[in-house]
């Protein structure tokens, strides 16, 4: 089995986005560890749809859209990281995190720890916006710090390419792409938008 995460340096970025291209670009199984939020569409509803690709069941579906810890110890739930393991699959596996990297899942645990703990390589989603060289720096620090390997960076937003050049060339990491915002979303625009990331490249990390 082959995995990759995808995690942000934010959240509502783009990344669920970015995660219904992939797995449709890969052929690959989504799966959200942890969902924080029920009362619109979940992230995997979402990837399902755009990607017609199948997906499978959260560990934890949290009500209260906030930090996971603060929806979990809403609910009474406590968030066992055991079960966080990547789950068996046929084909390449696309894992979604929550949040940002430094997203607490417990009081004692990051989706930083998990991740390290999984091993597989990472693709850091960043906005195009003001902030995001700061932003991005400062998520890939954190992931070399823990040993993470880095697939690269892919950039959601407008064109903003002197930023996409300073991110890739002082986190020492390949841009892999930029999507475009979509005003229809519809699985064949995200395909067709998809063509501008270099798939080629993720595929040569898994």
């Amino acid at each position: 089995m082959s995995t990759v995460i995808v995690t942000g340096t934010d959240t509502g970025i783009g990344k669920t986005v970015f995660s219904a291209g992939l797995t449709r670009a890969l052929g690959a199984t989504y799966w959200k560890p942890v969902q924080s939020g029920l009362d619109e569409a979940t992230d995997s509803e979402t990837v399902a749809c755009l990607s017609r690709r199948p997906f499978l069941p959260e560990a934890y579906r949290l009500q209260m859209p906030a930090s996971p810890h603060l929806s979990a110890e809403a609910e009474g739930v406590e968030i066992d990281i055991a079960r966080l393991t990547p789950p068996l699959v046929e084909g390449p596996l696309v894992i979604e995190g929550a949040g940002g990297l430094m997203a607490p899942l417990t009081r004692q645990h990051l989706f930083l720890d998990v991740i390290a703990e999984w091993k597989a390589p990472v693709i850091l989603v960043a906005r195009t916006s003001l902030g995001t060289i700061n932003h991005s720096l400062l998520s890939l620090a954190a992931l070399q710090s823990m040993g993470c390997p880095v697939a690269g960076v892919a950039f959601v937003g407008e064109e903003m390419a002197d930023s996409r050049r300073t991110i890739a060339e002082m986190g020492s990491v390949r841009d892999l792409g930029r999507l475009p915002l979509l005003a229809d979303l519809t699985p064949d625009a995200l395909t067709a938008a998809f063509e501008a990331i270099d798939v080629a490249a993720i595929r040569e990390t898994l």
